[in-house]
């Protein structure tokens, strides 16, 4: 089945150019078009995209705000949010991630890893661009947080077994699946059982907000070194 994609972007111009790199790709469809975040949060609801390709800086309702509407509603669950932006920051990367986008990246990617992008992220894998450096994201995530954007109490962690936690920490550090493997010396679908557990115990929609809680809760520190 088709991986079905909801742009939202103010600009027509790159629509129509998103529309065309994603409708030439056998596994992938858009199925509407929003114009701000208003838009993007009715026609989500509408059509139940698997992925919604979400511009921030929109008139009116602006893509943050259009995320965190689409990211808090029960019945969109299986719906996940890319944030596709100009405007790649370090606090707007921590924002987006906090209201629930699963992945980020610059407006200046190649096609290639656009598309490889909303693939990864229809997977429930989260996805950060290369631009968006681990450090200063660590930085706002760690940063105190009102009890109201907590993902998760830190008392939640306790739930987790040890190597639940150990793998979390390695998730929220950017290792991947098959590295998390390796160094714990795991099989892959292990590891994946892990990550999913930890998943369910925390409340997590998926890695992304996985790795907002591991930094929220102090199970990864800023001083921690990143990749």
């Amino acid at each position: 089945m088709s991986i079905r994609v909801l742009l939202a972007d103010d600009q027509a111009l790159l629509r129509g150019t998103f529309r065309l790199l994603i409708d030439s790709c056998p596994d992938l469809e858009v199925v509407a078009e929003a114009a701000d975040g208003q838009q993007a949060v009715d026609l989500a609801r509408t059509h139940r995209p698997d992925i919604v390709l979400m511009d921030i800086r929109m008139p009116g309702t602006d893509g943050l705000a259009a995320t965190a509407a689409i990211c808090a509603d029960p019945e969109l669950a299986a719906t996940r949010v890319l944030v596709l932006t100009m405007y790649e920051t370090d606090e707007y990367v921590a924002r987006a991630l906090r209201v629930g986008a699963s992945g980020f990246l610059g407006k200046y990617v190649t096609t290639d890893t656009l598309l490889d992008g909303i693939r990864t992220v229809a997977a429930g894998e989260a996805l950060l661009s290369p631009g968006a450096t681990r450090a200063l994201i660590t930085r706002f995530l760690a940063g105190p947080a009102a009890p109201g954007n907590l993902l998760a109490p830190p008392e939640r962690l306790n739930d987790l077994t040890p190597r639940e936690r150990e793998v979390t920490a390695l998730a929220a550090r950017g290792r991947s699946n098959d590295e998390i493997a390796g160094e714990l010396v795991l099989s892959v679908l292990t590891v994946r059982s892990h990550i999913q557990r930890a998943l369910t115990k925390l409340g997590a929609r998926d890695r992304a907000q996985l790795v907002v809680i591991a930094y929220q809760t102090g199970l990864v520190r800023p001083e921690s070194r990143q990749v």
